[in-house]
């Protein structure tokens, strides 16, 4: 029996709209659900919006309406989003949720129990963009010779009464976990900025304000609401019952990984395994900062007016194309970029020219070549052996790939497997075979079939609505999709005893066409 698999977002700030920054969060954590559920893992998979904090209240206060009325109609953008783009979520969490507040602040009386907490003042630089507190030394001077923070948000100096977690009594079990569990904090990179960051000394953090109102109250501290951090760290917790250690938390805590941007690694692999230690709880297994995706190799912003709505470019492109495109063109953990261009020539070029154009020649000969029949028994040469040797490393190598997050890579191994039975079908010429020896024609495209029908399995946690429809087609049942049916050498014979005969196929990966502002 496979160990079940948890995997989280970061569940966005929801101030504004989606951005493409979230649809490839979004869409990276659900390709690696899926590919767990495909390896026959139970999965639970959680993401969600992060309401709370002074940057909520402050857009809601310039509106003229509640925060509770802003974070409602904006958190249903990102759901909207996720269900476009077929995000496959068990759980999208909202940080407004009665039960999100339960486990918040169960995890706050677990950290006081240990002497972690004390009430003090808090006097310092405080980012209401960033939600974050930064000391002085970290700070940088604007063009105007204004303080910001190192992400190059404004900060502004707050004093208030605070309650205060006693962060630098973990400096030491930290650097042990970084040092002792490499595989914690991934790509390699991250893991040794926060090994930097934390050697440089850890001063303790201030986890409450009294400012506002708008966050999850402190227990027994009246005025006091937690900082955004707290609240929005133990949505992981709150997804599986916490503070109920039984049911989904026994069975799926410690996460297996936490996906994030990396601006938000300091949060995750120092804030969280600090409170979550002195919670006694147990620790996610990995974290991983994934980069930024690039407009044209420029941060999309608002001042710049290059922000992109993901669901313009599903509906523009399609969403398993833009799937496709956002896995294979970026190295996961490196920053990326992305064009109109780029999506349309990346995807032209292997969806729609390559895998499915192998497909739809495939199926179209089996149809009007020998009638839709797939036949039990045919005679394989050697190069029908060596197609099917190749097609099953390759569809090997991509899990292995997957397994490590290598998405990119991945796909690579994918397409040379693609191109393989590409340049199969030119040296085999089953439209000459036809006239010259019909049993071998049907021999060739029996063995392409066999080879479509793995190529699509192995692809679907990536484009799984094509790959379904693709799959439909070919007789293949819903149950025999996943990668136990790859090594499963009974399925052809089933198929071909079930009396299947293959309907005329249609395509499922069409040509893109060049937006006409792009190609002028």
């Amino acid at each position: 029996m496979s160990e079940p698999f948890y995997i989280t977002t970061a569940i966005s700030y929801p101030n504004g709209r989606p951005h493409i920054g979230h649809a490839y969060e979004a869409i990276a954590a659900d390709v690696i659900a899926r590919f767990q559920r495909s390896q026959g893992r139970e999965v639970r998979f959680q993401t969600g919006t992060d309401e709370h904090g002074l940057k909520m209240a402050r857009k809601a206060e310039e509106q003229g309406r509640t925060a509770r009325e802003l974070a409602d109609e904006m958190s249903g953008y990102f759901r909207d989003m996720c269900d476009g783009l077929n995000i496959s979520y068990d759980r999208f969490i909202r940080t407004v949720e009665d039960d999100h507040h339960r486990a918040s602040q169960a995890i706050w009386q677990a950290m006081e129990k240990k002497g972690d907490l004390y009430l003090d003042r808090y006097e310092g630089w405080y980012s209401v963009r960033d939600e974050a507190y930064y000391d002085e030394k970290e700070l940088v001077e604007g063009e105007g010779g204004e303080k910001l923070s190192p992400q190059g948000t404004p900060v502004e100096w707050t004093v208030e009464e605070s309650w205060f977690f006693r962060l630098s009594n973990y400096q030491d079990a930290l650097l042990k976990l970084f040092n002792d569990s490499p595989e914690f904090l991934m790509p390699d990179s991250r893991r040794n900025e926060m090994i930097s960051f934390v050697s440089g000394g850890l001063k303790d953090l201030s986890v409450s304000r009294t400012s506002f109102d708008w966050g999850v109250k402190v227990p027994g501290s009246n005025g006091h609401v937690m900082y955004v951090w707290v609240d929005a760290l133990t949505n992981y917790l709150t997804g599986l019952g916490y503070p109920d250690m039984d049911g989904d938390m026994a069975k799926f805590w410690p996460a297996d990984l936490h996906l994030i941007g990396k601006d938000i690694v300091r949060f995750h692999t120092i804030y969280w395994p600090a409170f979550l230690m002195s919670a006694d709880l147990p620790l996610p297994k990995k974290v991983f900062g994934h980069g930024f995706l690039l407009n044209r190799g420029v941060k999309e912003s608002k001042t710049l007016g290059n922000v992109t709505d993901p669901m313009a470019l599903a509906d523009q492109f399609g969403v398993d194309t833009l799937r496709y495109f956002l896995m294979r063109e970026v190295a996961f953990g490196q920053d990326g970029s992305y064009s109109a261009e780029a999506i349309v020539t990346r995807c032209n070029a292997e969806l729609a020219n390559s895998f499915g154009n192998l497909a739809q020649r495939t199926l179209s000969m089996i149809f009007k070549n020998i009638d839709g029949h797939i036949e039990a028994d045919f005679a394989e040469t050697d190069a029908d052996n060596a197609l099917t040797s190749e097609v099953k490393a390759a569809c090997e190598t991509l899990q292995e790939k997957f397994e490590n997050l290598a998405f990119s890579d991945g796909l690579d191994h994918w397409m040379k497997a693609v191109f393989a039975c590409n340049q199969y079908v030119d040296e085999q010429a089953p439209w000459t075979l036809k006239k010259t020896d019909p049993d071998r024609m049907k021999a060739v495209l029996l063995t392409l079939f066999k080879q479509v029908r793995d190529l699509a399995i192995t692809v679907r946690p990536v484009v799984p609505a094509a790959s379904d429809r693709l799959l439909d087609q070919m007789g293949i049942a819903a149950d025999q999709r996943d990668y136990a049916a790859l090594t499963n050498d009974e399925w052809y014979a089933s198929l071909a005893q079930s009396g299947f005969i293959l309907e005329k196929p249609e395509g499922v990966f069409p040509r893109l066409d060049m937006p006409e502002q792009e190609a002028e």
